[in-house]
């Protein structure tokens, strides 16, 4: 982050300084006392399970030389600037130091949202953008109203490209990061089921998603997924000048000829001008091809030579740990662990992917668990992907955890295919099962929410034997 004194801060926040006011942050900014360090500035902020007010010690211990509180906190021997809201807060001093370093001029923002592949996205065109300046971009899913302005408080007056990634956590919650991170170019990538049960279906979940597009001016670009109808259907709510990626024959950005194998995904991407070059990323799942499409296009409306852009993604081994990880074991069992996270759209698609990858000859093991956030939905979604399961013919389906069950009971009343399926309770019975049947040459799809803790079995499952 750029230096600020704390009287800065508490002018752009709106807090009361009680204590010294003559101190400078030189550190980090944060909210978890485990990552303060020499010179930082701790925000103290209530949770659902504990208070940020009670590892203020900690944080001066650590080298926090302020922190901002909502109550003040006693025995605390470095200034507390005082605020109605920690939070909100802390996105008042996102917004602050963004604009200070935006009026020095050169910084680009990006900003993506969607309810699938955001993660995917920010990490290719991070990818490409590193090639050619200095890069923000947040680590992991930091996405929500406290994770955001953390990764935009990394900027200083060097970087050249913050790359925002935008979650949704209800109405309004969109809008009020889209107006903190006031972006150059916003990506919407697709209206999907993953919180639907959160949000009261797909319709309110495109609502939500379209508040990006909203506060955009008439000098901002918006590139938007011409195959999806949700994304097609907000071009009419936007000012900014609108692009489209996709295989639809109006994209600007097109992906065509598509191919899998466990080498990779290969497809040709059409430029705006005819130019037409044929990629092959190392990233598995057709999924991903506009997950790549949607980064290139965000770097060539910044300027990005293409031969960076395609080389770039032609680099990248994986797109994030556990998402799409391709895991190749001594005695030649393939494993992809996709447990990071799991909505319906994600699930058929990584079972697409594992369904043409055995088309090669090899069999197809499919280990799910539970999708989570899907509320009202979550009966009929958990049954649907076991059906799914037995149409693309998975040779082996093993599903672990009570809240999974239905993926099981969705396979087993769809009919005889030539697979079976089987239901474990627990983690550890799947995996002494695992370890007993799988073969040589096996394909392993490991996919499931992050809270239904399969990505540790993943990781597991590269152990040939005990």
């Amino acid at each position: 982050m750029i230096n600020l004194t704390l009287t800065d801060i508490a002018s752009a926040i709106g807090g009361r300084i009680e204590g010294n006011p003559v101190v400078s942050i030189t550190g980090s900014v944060e909210t978890d006392s485990r990552l303060v360090g020499a010179g930082s500035l701790f925000f103290a902020k209530p949770g659902e399970f504990d208070d940020g007010h009670d590892y203020v010690l900690n944080a001066q211990r650590a080298g926090a030389v302020a922190v901002v509180v909502e109550r003040v906190v006693s025995g605390v021997d470095i200034p507390q600037l005082v605020v109605a809201n920690s939070v909100s807060a802390l996105g008042l001093l996102a917004k602050h130091v963004l604009k200070t370093v935006r009026n020095r001029g050169g910084l680009k923002v990006v900003a993506i949202t969607g309810s699938n592949g955001k993660t995917t996205t920010k990490n290719m065109l991070g990818q490409i953008l590193g090639a050619v300046g200095q890069i923000v971009s947040p680590i992991e899913s930091y996405n929500n109203e406290v994770g955001a302005p953390i990764s935009i408080l990394k900027v200083d007056f060097d970087t050249d490209f913050l790359i925002a990634e935008v979650g949704a956590g209800g109405p309004g919650s969109v809008r009020y990061l889209a107006q903190i991170i006031e972006p150059d170019i916003a990506v919407i990538l697709k209206v999907g089921m993953a919180h639907a049960g959160e949000f009261g279906g797909i319709e309110n979940t495109a609502k939500i998603k379209s508040e990006l597009v909203e506060v955009l001016g008439s000098e901002d670009r918006l590139l938007l997924n011409a195959d999806d109808g949700y994304v097609r259907a907000m071009a009419d709510g936007t000012a900014a000048e609108i692009t489209w990626f996709g295989s639809a024959g109006d994209a600007n950005y097109r992906a065509s000829n598509y191919s899998l194998s466990i080498e990779g995904t290969g497809f040709d991407l059409h430029w705006p001008d005819g130019q037409t070059n044929h990629l092959t990323l190392k990233i598995l799942g057709e999924h991903h091809v506009m997950n790549a499409l949607a980064s290139a296009a965000a770097a060539d409306l910044l300027g990005v030579n293409r031969q960076t852009i395609i080389s770039r993604l032609e680099q990248m081994e994986i797109a994030e740990r556990w998402r799409m990880q391709l895991l190749q074991r001594e005695d030649g069992v393939s494993i992809i662990n996709d447990a990071y996270n799991a909505s319906p759209d994600s699930m058929k698609a990584a079972l697409q992917t594992l369904a043409q990858l055995g088309r090669s000859g090899r069999r197809t093991v499919a280990v799910l668990g539970e999708m989570a956030e899907l509320g009202e939905f979550s009966a009929a979604e958990h049954d649907t992907i076991g059906r799914i399961v037995v149409r693309l013919n998975i040779k082996q389906l093993i599903v672990i955890g009570a809240a999974a069950k239905l993926i099981h009971m969705g396979a087993s009343q769809e009919g005889s295919w030539d697979g079976e399926s089987k239901f474990f309770e627990s983690i550890a019975e799947a995996e002494d099962y695992l370890r007993g049947m799988l073969e040589p040459a096996d394909i392993v799809l490991v996919k499931s929410s992050k809270s239904a803790n399969l990505r540790q079995l993943g990781d597991k499952l590269m152990e040939a034997s005990f």
